[in-house]
């Protein structure tokens, strides 16, 4: 029985590819699902008693882009049991077809052993979930022949696994014993889908009429602007600058998340226009509330106006009947309770975020602008802000998940609520260190039986 494929150089680059992780993908409409169900195929066709986990976040998912696809395609090749969602083919090769709703689902899979593993639209998964199928991912000793385990992924910018899926791939950022040879990304978007380009070309032009920031992300694989994306309005060439020499005579304000998972501390000055510069930044995890206020004391050097805080700092504990803002005085450090409504504390840094076109006196040149500027060194927070994502269930607030994002956002909040931004003005007077400033404007294959064709791609 014959199958024929058809691939563009960037599937075939990924059918190739026998790299640890590698994820495929990065916008839409570029041919990620037939990717990863064909690569299955090939990997089980050319393995004898291989075991293949191919797995997406919903059965209803699962079901309209692989089971179906793959019942019509391997139709008198393979044999499918609905009972237990696997196709087993001539040689014992298994593909098993999963879901994993939530971090629950994955006890499912524990103890078992996949020689490969797909993750369809990855960052659809979160961390938890990736980390504990890597678990599963081992030999599974059922093949006659050495193979290296490894994992597949296919994905968009966006999603609950955003952070994880760009920090490995993107970023290549790597702790313990990461390696950075073990993970290959393989880009592809939709102009290099020729089908869709030919058959459905309103398909193209409806992401190319998308808003600039979506499309950044659907249409290019842009990873810093991803669908779900709650702080649009952030730009690393305008919001972040060079640090500077603050006049004395700036007022200065200190806003405080506590927690014992993290602190989260940022300084900031506000100029004699109103406008505001986050020039500090603090975050450490297992901190006690008095060493928590004995080391932003030592950290404080200057004379701060407000120390701001949310109101739960307020609360008295059972252990010692002394709530935190107490023991937080008590090392002289003297709190103000912060307005803590979240959906309105996150529109007002919205506010503060806005970019806007202001001209230069001397110049007279239109320059983009904004009244939220941060110093580089507050890496944390330049990391976490642009990565927070709109809360599928309430669409005005900010998701609580992966919650390590949210603590420097959250200390952002408490100032942000208290204080509006200066109303805009439309001309600069000065331009200190280069902020406020803009730069200028400006193989296909042919036909190939499936059961041979593995061999073209190096499996």
């Amino acid at each position: 029985m014959e199958i024929k494929i058809n691939p563009y150089p960037r599937q075939v680059e990924f059918f190739k590819s026998k790299a640890r992780y590698t994820a495929y993908g990065g916008a839409r409409g570029g041919g990620k699902s037939w990717a990863a169900r064909t690569k299955a195929v090939l990997l089980a066709s050319r393995y004898a008693g291989i075991q293949i986990l191919l797995l997406r976040r919903s059965l209803k998912e699962l079901r309209e882009n692989h089971v179906l696809p793959l019942q019509k395609m391997l139709k008198g090749v393979a044999t499918y049991s609905e009972m237990n969602k696997e196709f087993t083919f001539p040689n014992s090769a298994r593909i098993v077809l999963g879901y994993c709703s939530t971090d629950a689902d994955v006890l499912q899979y524990q103890g078992q052993a996949y020689d490969v593993i797909f993750l369809e639209e990855a960052t659809q998964f979160t961390e938890i979930q990736f980390k504990t199928f890597t678990e599963s991912n081992r030999s599974s000793g059922m093949m006659s022949e050495k193979f290296s385990p490894r994992m597949y992924f296919t994905c968009n910018p966006g999603g609950i696994g955003h952070n994880w899926m760009k920090r490995l791939f993107i970023d290549c950022t790597y702790t313990g014993t990461e390696k950075k040879e073990n993970y290959n990304f393989i880009k592809s978007t939709v102009y290099e889908n020729e089908y869709l380009m030919k058959n459905n070309p309103e398909y193209v032009e409806n992401l190319e009429n998308l808003p600039d920031a979506r499309k950044k992300a659907m249409l290019y694989g842009d990873w810093d602007a991803f669908e779900g994306q709650y702080f649009e309005e952030f730009n690393r060439d305008i919001h972040v600058i060079e640090p500077f020499d603050i006049p004395d005579h700036w007022d200065k304000y200190v806003t405080i998340d506590y927690g014992l998972d993290m602190l989260a501390v940022y300084w900031i000055a506000i100029d004699t226009e109103g406008s505001a510069y986050i020039y500090r930044e603090f975050c450490q995890s297992n901190l006690i509330i008095s060493d928590a206020a004995k080391r932003i004391s030592s950290l404080t050097r200057e004379k701060v106006k407000i120390f701001y805080a949310p109101p739960d700092l307020w609360n008295r504990r059972q252990d010692t009947g002394k709530s935190a803002a107490e023991v937080f005085s008590e090392n002289g450090l003297y709190l103000v309770k912060s307005n803590n409504d979240r959906v309105q504390g996150w529109y007002n840094i919205k506010e503060w975020l806005q970019v806007f076109d202001i001209k230069h006196s001397q110049t007279g040149l239109d320059i983009k602008s904004t009244r939220l500027k941060i110093w580089k060194n507050c890496a944390i927070l330049i990391k976490n802000l642009p990565l927070l994502q709109h809360d599928e269930k309430k669409p005005n607030d900010v998701a609580n998940e992966p919650h390590e994002l949210t603590h420097s956002p959250d200390a952002l909040r408490y100032f942000c609520s208290m204080r509006n931004p200066a109303a805009t003005k439309t001309e600069s007077k000065s331009i200190k260190n280069g902020f406020n400033s803009e730069k200028p404007k400006e193989n296909e294959l042919t036909d190939m039986n499936i059961h041979k064709s593995y061999v073209n791609y190096g499996f």
